[in-house]
């Protein structure tokens, strides 16, 4: 075997791992071998927010600073063990009538992933053959806007939420902005989830006109938070809780406390700079995955 390649044996499969000491994040100097460390370490925490869920993957084969592209279909060297689904692609832009999406439920997928410089994981709100189980507001900054202006949208976005019986919670998305994840029952479709989404965004733009937009135009933005309900949307995805993103360093898409956004509201961390990898395992050694809530689903939403 050259001597850039070593095999492993992860949970009884067989893996070639190449180019461990290639840097991916150059200006971190975080290689290849690191990022499959922080997948092999953060598994446990990452592997049920994927269970069952078609996987789009963002690779970077020469690192954050030499290109990336989109992967859904799996590649043509898959693994055999390697899950994948056969699934409709309305509108692809390659004019597939399916894809072969990969489903990350185990250790060894993940590795192998991690081995291909898949450094973004990106999931749907529903699990393969089923409804959303999972409503997801994302919260885009418009410059100046930031992050700490994301935090206090979000906040808002929780009340009014909770007055529903809508349990919400917070991670960042490991770049500007940041996400609410809400478990939902499962037996909606996606139209009325984005549908429930959209009203309420509508009616937080309605009372707090100066912070929030909820209409797509992005010349609408500057200095407010876009509430994007479209990520309900059967075809779109979210970034995973605990993925890699493709920053100067290795940011990662961070579950967060609530009593951590009122502080990010006030400016204070995490408004000030995104957490890495390593900092993230540190959290998670500590106080488990914060999202573990969203694993157990919630109640239905209300539609009027």
């Amino acid at each position: 075997m050259p001597a850039d390649r070593l095999k492993v044996d992860v949970e009884g499969r067989s893996l070639d791992l190449s180019n461990l000491d290639k840097v991916l994040y150059p200006k971190a100097g975080f290689t290849k071998g690191e990022v499959i460390d922080y997948y092999t370490r953060i598994a446990p925490a990452l592997l049920p927010h994927l269970q069952d869920r078609a996987l789009t993957r963002i690779r970077f084969p020469n690192g954050v600073e030499g290109g990336s592209f989109f992967e859904k279909n799996a590649p043509a060297a898959t693994p055999a063990w390697v899950r994948t689904e056969t699934l409709p692609a309305p509108g692809s832009s390659k004019g597939r009538e399916t894809i072969d999406y990969v489903v990350s439920d185990d250790l060894p997928t993940l590795v192998w992933l991690a081995n291909l410089a898949a450094l973004e994981l990106h999931t749907p709100q529903w699990k393969v053959g089923e409804h959303p189980d999972m409503m997801v507001v994302d919260l885009d900054p418009g410059a100046p806007a930031a992050l700490q202006q994301c935090c206090q949208v979000a906040l808002l976005m929780r009340d009014r939420l909770a007055l529903d019986g809508i349990d919400s919670y917070p991670k960042t998305s490991g770049k500007k902005g940041m996400q609410l994840c809400c478990p939902i029952a499962g037996t909606q479709d996606a139209d009325e989830v984005s549908a429930y989404a959209r009203r309420i965004a509508q009616e937080l733009e309605k009372a707090h006109p100066k912070q929030i937009v909820s209409k797509m135009a992005k010349n609408l933005r500057p200095g407010k938070v876009f509430i994007d309900w479209s990520q309900n949307n059967a075809a779109k995805t979210t970034v995973a809780p605990y993925s890699l993103r493709a920053q100067a360093v290795p940011s990662v898409s961070t579950p967060l406390t609530w009593d951590e956004v009122s502080a990010g509201a006030a400016g204070k961390r995490p408004a000030t700079r995104p957490y890495t990898a390593g900092e993230v395992l540190k959290r998670v050694e500590k106080s488990g995955d914060l999202l573990a809530p969203l694993l157990d689903g919630g109640p239905e939403l209300p539609l009027r």
